[in-house]
């Protein structure tokens, strides 16, 4: 049989079964944008010419890693929000105010570059102008799910005090709401299927109930997920308490919007007793633990969600207070912090925080019959890593394999030399063919000075930390 292209002579990580399906000296078939077949290297030079054979020794082959949460708008303000109190007013809101859509799209482009060249090949991007930020994505080629905020919050909300309720406008939701609308009319399904939209409240304490069933009932009328921040933090939390008398997750079961569409994000002030009640209404958990890490100091509880039967995934969230957007970093994080919160160097081992990563985080997003894991029938999204790279050396493959633990607590990303979505080369030899990698850091650079002009006044007023850090000569 004639195919476009066989990886061969590989480690192929199939994370099919219950572990990570590793493959020795394996291959990989593919035709147009599917896998034809994953097997033994003889085998499959056995039953298939290709017009490309791809040689692997030396390297590893696994499916694209997936980012089930992240925020490429944001990413324009990197590195400005953490060793801080009150990160979102202290070190987002001043610089919000301060940007426009065109600035944060130039920042969105280079996310998408960073997180491409360390892997990632799924995204779940949610953000207030993704009716712009969803064409990066056309034209990288990657695969994304993305979801439009909506929210009922005016311009001016950085303005309010620590702690003041939120004033809802609803003219504002309506607004928001239907530019959701048209993304999903617009865009899903589109590239080849490789776009498709969800629904995208931020979060109980930003909308209204009448908002919340409007949202839920076109969840169901498209038959699509929710995205949405849960229990995020004590913001939130106390945002609730003064509104309605009760916290989030009550009162989202009490709407009915704990069940399999929902793909609830943090969980960081939920309890062991509100995790399980997610867990058990079908709900899927999106884990970002470097930035929930970073930004509150705290370990969401994903152990929790896991223990009581949910589906979780990895996400890496915001630039501004995680600092990157790589989903090596992400494994990483999730063992060691559950490690440290557990008190056991058993808990969360290395093929768990992988799966969530892949496998398990296609299950999460609703995208587990098209990528996830190397099979017959789904999507070529691949990614090639050099096991040549001081990071991941040596190997060892008797009697035990070092490579996983290795994957998870030693790469840094730059070990991915080869990316392919859907069947199509996206970056070969760590050089990206579909977008001008330095081009787009000089306009996001341009875009940063210009918002950093206009938000100095702003900046001083908030109480920046690091601003705080500046004037007293740390920084």
């Amino acid at each position: 049989m004639k195919v476009d292209m066989i990886i061969a002579h590989a480690f192929v990580l199939t994370m099919e079964g219950k572990g990570v399906g590793m493959v020795e000296n394996g291959a990989i078939a593919i035709k147009g944008d599917a896998i034809v077949a994953v097997g033994a290297t003889d085998e499959i030079m056995a039953n298939y010419q290709a017009e490309r054979v791809m040689e692997a020794r030396g390297k590893l082959v696994m499916p694209g890693l997936i980012d089930a949460h992240i925020h490429t708008g944001l990413s324009i303000f990197r590195g400005m929000a953490q060793d801080m109190s009150h990160w979102m007013q202290k070190g987002m809101w001043p610089l919000m105010k301060n940007a426009t859509e065109d600035e944060t799209l130039k920042g969105s482009l280079v996310t998408i570059i960073e997180a491409i060249k360390a892997g990632t090949t799924t995204f779940c991007d949610f953000d207030h102008g993704m009716n712009r930020i969803v064409q990066h994505y056309a034209t990288v080629g990657a695969r994304a799910r993305v979801a439009q905020t909506v929210n009922e919050l005016p311009d001016d909300i950085g303005n309010l005090s620590i702690g003041e309720l939120y004033p809802l406008d609803a003219t504002i939701g309506n607004a928001k709401l239907d530019a959701s609308i048209r993304l999903f009319e617009e865009w899903h399904g589109q590239e080849n299927g490789r776009i498709t939209c969800l629904f995208g409240p931020q979060g109980a304490d930003m909308l209204s109930t009448e908002l919340l069933l409007e949202v839920k009932a076109l969840a169901l009328k498209y038959d699509t997920r929710i995205h949405m921040h849960v229990a995020q933090g004590d913001r939130e939390i106390n945002q609730m308490v003064q509104r309605y008398g009760k916290r989030s997750i009550p009162y989202l079961d009490e709407l009915g919007y704990l069940d399999s569409r929902l793909m609830a994000v943090h969980l960081t002030e939920a309890s062991k007793e509100e995790t399980q009640l997610v867990a058990k209404r079908g709900a899927s958990m999106i884990y970002c633990a470097g930035s929930i890490g970073i930004i509150d100091g705290l370990v969401p509880p994903i152990m929790d969600f896991l223990e009581a039967g949910g589906q979780a995934a990895l996400g890496s969230d915001q630039a501004p207070g995680n600092n990157c957007n790589n989903m090596f970093n992400e494994m990483k994080f999730a063992a060691i912090l559950n490690k440290v919160k557990r008190s056991d160097p058993k808990v969360f081992p290395a093929w768990l925080s992988l799966r969530l990563a892949t496998i398990e985080s296609a299950k999460a997003i609703g995208l587990e019959h098209e990528i996830g894991s190397l099979k017959k029938g789904k999507k070529a999204d691949i990614i090639i890593l050099n096991l040549e790279e001081p990071s991941l050396c040596p190997i060892y493959t008797d009697p035990i394999r070092n490579i996983v633990p290795n994957l998870v607590y030693s790469a840094r990303g730059n070990e991915v030399e080869t990316v392919l979505i859907d069947g199509q080369i996206i970056m070969e030899n760590r050089k990206l063919i579909t977008v001008d990698e330095k081009e787009a850091i000089r306009q996001a650079q341009a875009a940063a000075n210009q918002i950093s002009r206009r938000s100095q006044a702003d900046i001083a007023a908030a109480e920046s930390d690091v601003y705080k850090m500046m004037e007293e000569g740390y920084l």
